[in-house]
C-alpha cells in the first residue's frame, strides 16, 4: 500500500497532515499518525490509533508526530508498534522521513524554533474547503494548556507566502479557504497583524469567494479586523472564539485575558456590526476549584452571548501545567457539567437556526447534497446534483434535527 496519514486533533494539524502526505509520496508500506495532545482523551484516541494501525497493517512502517509526540517523546517511543517518532518541526522536513539517518527518536527542541517554514499543498484529501496555517506556536501560557510545548512559541508566516499558498489553492478549485493557526490574532509579520493581512489576501486573490478564521482570543482582535466584519461580505459571518468560561475567578486562574463584561461585549460589538453572524466558542466544564455558581456564569454565557456553536470540553488535567496542581473537580461533576453545557448549546444552536428560516444562503457542498452555508451551519438541500465544493443558493425552508433544511434556487 501507499503511504497512509492518520490526523488527530486540530485544523491545523490538518494543514501540516497534507504537507506530510506530499513528503511522503514514494513510501510504501508506510502509515503516519499526526497526534493531538489538547486533553487526556485525544492522547488516548492518539494512542488508540497507532495501536489500530499496526493491528491492521503489521508489517508497515509506523511513524508517529504530532503535539503528543512532541510534548511526551518518550512514552511513545516506547510503544513497540512505533517504527519513526519525528518532532512537530521535523515532520515538516521531508528528509525527515528517510528510513535510515538521524536515529528512531528526531524529536527537537521546539522553543527553538523561530520561523513558520512555508509549504505549497495542492489539495485536502477528502475535504471541499482547505486551510492554510498563516501562525503557529503561542506566547500565552493559560493554566490549563499544554499546546505551546507541543507548538512552541508564536511565529507567523509572511503575506507573501500566504498569498501564494491561497492562489494555489484557489487555482485548484477550492471555493473556500480556512487561515489557521494556534493563536491567530496574534499574527504579525512584515508589520502587519490579521486584519491588514487578511485585507491584502482578499485584494491579491479576487477570485477567493469564502475566506473563514479559525478560533480567535477576545482580547488580540484588532479594528481592522471588526471593520472587515462589517464590511467584507467575503468573510464568513461565523467566529468561533476562545471563551474557556463565563466567570471572572475562573478566567484568572486559567489566566485569559479577557472578562465575562468582555466577552459579551465583543459579541455585541461583533453583532452589530454583521447582525447574521454565527458564534462559537471553546468552553471547559469543571476547571479546578469552579464552584456552582462560578460554572452557572458559563452556563449563561451561551444565552447571553448568542452562542450557536459552542465547543465543550471536561476539563483535563494535563501533567506540568499549573491547573492540574490546582484543587480538581471531581471527574463526575465535570462530565455532568460538561452535559450542561451541551444541551445549552444544543438550545442555543436552535434559536439560531430557527431565525434563518426563509433566508438565503450560500452552501458549499460537501458530500451530496448536505453542506455548510457562509454561517457554517449545516444544510441539506431538497433537491438537485453536486460535486463536493460546489457553492448553491438555497432557501431556507426548515430545520431538522439541527440541521437547516433548504430548497435550491433554479438560475
Amino acid at each position: 500500500m501507499s503511504a497512509e496519514v492518520l490526523t488527530l486533533g486540530c485544523r491545523l494539524n490538518a494543514y501540516e497532515s497534507e504537507v506530510m502526505r506530499g513528503h511522503a509520496q514514494g513510501l510504501e508500506d508506510t502509515i503516519i499518525v499526526n497526534t493531538c495532545a489538547v486533553t487526556a482523551e485525544a492522547e488516548r484516541q492518539s494512542r488508540q490509533a497507532i495501536r489500530r494501525a499496526r493491528r491492521k497493517a503489521p508489517h508497515a512502517r509506523i511513524i508517529v508526530t504530532g503535539c503528543a509526540a512532541q510534548i511526551d517523546p518518550q512514552t511513545y517511543a516506547a510503544m513497540p508498534e512505533v517504527d519513526l517518532l519525528l518532532g512537530n518541526n521535523e515532520k515538516l522536513d521531508p528528509r525527515a522521513f528517510a528510513p535510515s539517518g538521524g536515529g528512531r527518536v528526531r524529536v527537537g527542541d521546539i522553543m527553538a524554533v523561530a520561523e513558520t517554514a512555508p509549504h505549497l499543498v495542492s489539495g485536502f484529501e477528502g475535504r471541499a474547503r482547505a486551510f492554510v496555517q498563516v501562525q503557529n506556536g503561542c506566547d500565552h501560557r493559560c493554566t490549563f494548556c499544554i499546546i505551546p510545548y507541543g507548538r512552541g512559541n508564536s511565529r507567523s508566516l509572511p503575506l507573501t507566502e500566504i498569498i501564494a499558498q491561497t492562489r494555489r489553492l484557489v487555482e485548484g478549485g477550492y471555493k473556500e479557504i480556512v487561515l489557521t493557526g494556534v493563536d491567530l490574532t496574534s499574527y504579525e509579520a512584515d508589520g502587519a497583524g490579521l486584519g491588514r493581512m487578511v485585507r491584502a489576501l482578499l485584494v491579491a486573490v479576487p477570485a477567493l469567494p469564502r475566506l473563514r478564521l479559525s478560533s480567535i482570543d477576545v482580547a488580540e482582535v484588532d479594528d481592522d479586523v471588526m471593520d472587515l466584519i462589517a464590511h467584507e461580505p467575503r468573510l464568513m459571518p461565523h467566529l468561533h472564539l476562545s471563551l474557556q468560561a463565563g466567570d471572572d475567578m475562573v478566567l484568572k486562574r486559567m489566566k485569559r485575558r479577557h472578562t465575562h463584561a468582555e466577552a459579551l461585549a465583543f459579541c455585541e460589538s461583533v453583532r452589530s456590526r454583521r447582525p447574521d453572524i454565527a458564534l462559537g466558542a471553546d468552553l471547559i466544564a469543571g476547571f479546578p476549584t469552579e464552584t456552582e455558581a462560578m460554572f452557572q456564569r458559563s452556563l449563561d454565557l451561551i444565552e447571553a452571548a448568542g452562542l450557536a456553536f459552542p465547543h465543550v470540553f471536561p476539563f483535563s488535567g494535563r501533567t506540568h501545567t499549573p491547573a492540574a496542581r490546582m484543587p480538581q473537580v471531581p471527574k463526575a461533576e465535570r462530565k455532568a457539567r460538561a452535559a450542561r453545557l451541551r444541551a445549552a448549546g444544543e438550545r442555543g444552536l436552535a434559536r439560531y437556526l430557527d431565525a434563518r428560516r426563509g433566508e438565503t444562503v450560500e452552501v458549499l457542498i460537501e458530500k451530496g447534497r448536505a453542506g455548510r452555508s457562509q454561517h457554517y451551519a449545516e444544510v441539506r438541500l431538497d433537491g438537485g446534483d453536486y460535486a463536493p465544493g460546489d457553492l448553491v443558493s438555497a432557501t431556507v425552508t426548515g430545520v431538522e434535527d439541527g440541521v437547516l433544511r433548504a430548497a435550491p434556487l433554479r438560475a
